[in-house]
C-alpha cells in the first residue's frame, strides 16, 4: 500500500511540474514576446583630438629627428594645458622612402653628331625619406578642446582631426538605459497577460541591442568639419548632448 501511495504521489507530482514549464524548448510552450526601449542622454565630458607629424629629410635619422622635434614642442604644450600622459597616446610610428624617376640613356650607344638615342633604360631611385607619427589626445575638460585645437594648428602639426565629444563613463549609463528598456518590456508583458487572463513565468529569452549615436549642435559640426575656421574664429566649441540608447526583446513563460 505503501509503494501505491508513493507511486501515485510522484506520479501526480512530475505531471503537475510537466504541465507548469510547458514543455520548455517545445513547439507546445506557451510564451509572450514583448520588446522594450531605454534612453539616456548627457553632456560629453571628454573630446577626442586626432592628428599626425609628417617631415621629410634626405636621411631617415634626419625625418625621425625632425619629427622628434615637433614632437617635444606639442608634448611641451599639451602638459601646459593641464593634459596628462596618460591621455596622450601614439598610434602609429612609419617611415617609407621617397622615389622619383630618373630617365637614362640605352646603353652601349652613345650620341653622335647625327643620331642621339632615346632615353631608355630609367628607372627609380630613392630621393628621400619621410616620417611620419600619429597621435591621440583625451582631452578631459572639454571646454578646453577649441584652445587646444588652435594651439596644435600653430605648431604645424598635419591632418587635425577632431574634437569627437564622447562619455567616459559610458558603461554606467547604458546599464540606466537597459534597466529602462527591460522595465518597459515587462509592463507591456503584464499588461498583455492581464488581457488574456493568464500570469506570466519565468524568462525563456533575452536579446539586447544597443545604439549609441552623437549628437552636436551645428555649430559643433561645423567646426568639426573645417578647423581651420575655429582656429581663424572663436576657440569655443559647442558639445552638445549624446544619446545612448538601448532595446531588449525578453520572452516570457505563461501559466
Amino acid at each position: 500500500m505503501l509503494l501505491v501511495v508513493l507511486s501515485v504521489y510522484f506520479g501526480v507530482r512530475a505531471l503537475s511540474e510537466f504541465r507548469a514549464y510547458g514543455m520548455m524548448g517545445g513547439s507546445d510552450s506557451r510564451t509572450i514576446t514583448m520588446t522594450g526601449h531605454g534612453e539616456v542622454t548627457a553632456v560629453p565630458d571628454i573630446a577626442s583630438v586626432y592628428f599626425s607629424i609628417n617631415k621629410e629629410a634626405k636621411t631617415v635619422k634626419a625625418a625621425q629627428d625632425a619629427v622628434a622635434e615637433v614632437e617635444s614642442k606639442v608634448l611641451a604644450f599639451l602638459r601646459e594645458q593641464g593634459i596628462e600622459d596618460k591621455d596622450i597616446k601614439t598610434s602609429n610610428a612609419s617611415f617609407y622612402p621617397k622615389y622619383e624617376y630618373k630617365a637614362g640613356v640605352q646603353i652601349g650607344m652613345p650620341c653622335t653628331p647625327d643620331y642621339c638615342p632615346p632615353p631608355g633604360g630609367g628607372k627609380s631611385v630613392i630621393v628621400g625619406y619621410e616620417a611620419s607619427e600619429s597621435i591621440t589626445v583625451k582631452v578631459r575638460n572639454t571646454d578646453n578642446a577649441g584652445k587646444v585645437i588652435e594651439g596644435l594648428g600653430a605648431l604645424g602639426v598635419s591632418s587635425l582631426n577632431g574634437p569627437d565629444f564622447t562619455i567616459d563613463e559610458e558603461d554606467t549609463l547604458k546599464a540606466q538605459a537597459r534597466k529602462e528598456a527591460i522595465e518597459e518590456a515587462k509592463t507591456k508583458a503584464e499588461l498583455l497577460a492581464k488581457d488574456l487572463g493568464v500570469r506570466l513565468g519565468r524568462v525563456a529569452s533575452f536579446n539586447e541591442s544597443g545604439n549609441y549615436p552623437m549628437y552636436y549642435s551645428r555649430d559643433a559640426m561645423m567646426a568639426q568639419s573645417a578647423p581651420e575656421s575655429v582656429v581663424a574664429g572663436k576657440a569655443e566649441l559647442p558639445k552638445g548632448e549624446n544619446t545612448i540608447s538601448v532595446d531588449v526583446t525578453i520572452t516570457y513563460e505563461i501559466k
